[in-house]
């Protein structure tokens, strides 16, 4: 058992016989004579368990322990796991010891397989412990912490030490799920992290508190400068990567927003800190993107109520509005296509306007060459139709469209292109498409096959 075990007791034999058994059974050992020893040992070490004699000259075992774990609460280490050592044969000294914390209880002269396995268990129970920590602690993505670690350790960090806090936000990153899928949006927040990763400090704190929402606390940022320096350097290595993603293609203006606020100038509780930060962000989002903000109580107050209702309308067109730039039509899920092809019939209903619908159904006898057809045909479908039109796959091999402002003069000349489009590049025989149309409200005027 490759494991790191500290000895601190002020007998010398002792101390050689733990030695003895410990490195016998592969362990790594180090010897201590007494607590204040232990301390300034542990100020650059981190053992993976400690066996403590209570009987010590000038500070006892229990002082020592309780030193320990101070020192490891003031640092924000983790605890390490502690057995008191003693050659006293009262039950009080170790109901006192485990009343204490520690972890276990050992007598003197040592029963070797006692010790192994008490150490072992200790040892093994710690890593498992450990390890179910680490991973409800780590986002799975991005290896940053996950959204309720990075909480509570931004809580703390904001509580105790001086810096900024910064809420970042990627910029029309909806795009890239939208025009290249969620596995290239896995990667393009992969590639964040990892710029993130390169541009902060060992002492800093990063996490992840939504799909490409993060939060970070920078020790000792003090200044504006700070952040107005990290924040170009982020965003040029982030297109830097994100470019390489693409191919060197990059359609979409990627890039990061950050707002900020100091700690502890604007207080310590994190709670009352984010929306100060998230305020700062609007502000940077408003400003054009790929920049920041560092809060100050003026951006509050610096617009009028109206000011700021124009801003919030002006925001919320800006989001509805960030989807496909590159033209073509929307695929929707069936409760928003629902919804759009509801308000669509009453629309024309009451205008005296026009609208077509299609279905397009493809059959074939080989399932997986109908459904790469089938994939194929959607994009056909997106690519050669207005942004105005909307998509739906009703079923695996079914499209339902809705085509805004089309009459039913026109649905030949509609279907007609879109058969001709798919025809000149798929020609496999085995694969049969049907189509069938009608203008919304009225009869059915068009069926065939191919």
């Amino acid at each position: 058992m490759n494991s790191w075990i500290v000895v601190v007791d002020d007998d010398m034999t002792c101390l050689a016989n733990a030695k003895a058994i410990l490195t016998g059974e592969g362990m790594r050992v180090s010897r201590l004579r007494s607590g204040h020893d232990l301390l300034k040992f542990m100020e650059k070490n981190t053992p993976d368990l400690i066996l403590l004699d209570i009987m010590m000259p000038e500070m006892d075992g229990f002082q020592t322990y309780k030193a320990l774990r101070q020192f490891e609460e003031k640092t924000g280490r983790k605890r390490t796991p502690v057995i008191f050592l003693t050659g006293a044969e009262d039950s009080e000294t170790e109901r006192r010891g485990l009343k204490e914390g520690a972890s276990d209880f050992v007598r003197k002269p040592f029963d070797k397989d006692i010790l192994i396995q008490r150490i072992c268990n200790i040892v093994t129970n710690e890593k498992v412990i450990e390890t179910l920590t680490d991973e409800a602690s780590i986002d799975k993505l991005t290896g940053l912490l996950s959204r309720a670690a990075g909480t509570k350790r931004l809580g703390e960090f904001c509580g105790k030490k001086d810096g900024m806090l910064l809420l970042v936000d990627l910029d029309s990153f909806k795009l890239v799920n939208d025009l290249h899928g969620h596995e290239m949006g896995d990667k393009v927040l992969k590639a964040f992290a990892a710029v993130v990763r390169h541009n902060t400090r060992e002492e800093d704190v990063v996490a992840r508190i939504g799909g490409d929402e993060f939060a970070a606390f920078c020790c000792g940022m003090k200044e504006e400068s700070g952040v107005a320096a990290l924040v170009p350097r982020l965003n040029e290595q982030f297109l830097e990567e994100t470019t390489k993603l693409f191919g060197g293609m990059l359609d979409i203006p990627l890039g990061i927003s950050v707002g900020a606020v100091m700690v502890p100038e604007y207080g310590r509780d994190y709670e009352a800190l984010f929306p100060l930060a998230d305020s700062a962000l609007y502000q940077a989002k408003y400003n054009g993107k790929h920049g920041y903000v560092l809060y100050s109580p003026e951006i509050e107050t610096e617009n009028s109520p109206e000011d700021n209702l124009q801003r919030e309308m002006e925001r919320v067109t800006q989001i509805v509005e960030e989807r496909n730039e590159k033209g073509g039509a929307l695929f929707l899920g069936v409760d928003q296509f629902s919804s759009i092809y509801r308000f669509v019939k009453r629309y024309i209903a009451r205008n005296e306007r026009n609208a077509c619908k299609f279905l397009f159904a493809l059959s074939g006898d080989d399932g997986e060459a109908l459904k790469e057809e089938v994939k194929e045909f959607g994009e056909c479908l997106q690519k050669n139709l207005r942004r105005c039109d909307v998509i739906l796959q009703h079923k695996a091999n079914e499209f339902f469209l809705l085509l805004p402002g089309l009459t039913e003069q026109n649905i030949p000349a509609v279907t007609g292109r879109i058969m001709k489009v798919w025809e000149a590049s798929h020609h496999d025989a085995g694969i049969r498409i049907w189509h069938f149309a009608a203008p919304i409200g009225y009869k059915p005027v068009a069926y065939s096959r191919k």
